[in-house]
């Protein structure tokens, strides 16, 4: 891991991962009504509400990746999870924005 504590990770090697059915655990941290209009596949909507959740049904030793809408707060979350004790957290790189940009075609609503 480098020294903020989670990764970055591009949307093609996010697709290769889902393609290959790679465990992974992915969340998006956009407002409930962005996630409700569409979202990447297998992903989980993360807010304060469900946080709690999350922590309790996730093994710190799954890959975790935090989307948002442009790959900026996803960043600080990301930092967050890691110091919650996650071991491999990825912010995605370009958020949701870039992944309907480059795969268009993957995203479910």
């Amino acid at each position: 891991m480098s020294q903020n504590a989670f990764d970055h990770l591009d949307p093609a090697t996010l697709a290769q991962w889902l393609d290959a059915e790679e465990p992974l655990t992915l969340v998006d941290i956009r407002d409930p009504m962005s996630f409700a209009q569409g979202h990447i596949p297998g992903s989980r909507h993360l807010d304060n509400a469900s946080v709690g959740a999350l922590l309790d049904e996730t093994p710190c030793e799954r890959p975790m990746v935090v989307v948002c809408y442009h790959g900026n707060s996803s960043q600080q979350a990301a930092a967050w999870l890691a110091g919650q004790g996650y071991d491999r957290v990825y912010s995605l790189d370009g958020g949701f924005t870039d992944w309907v940009a480059q795969h268009p075609t993957r995203v479910e609503t």
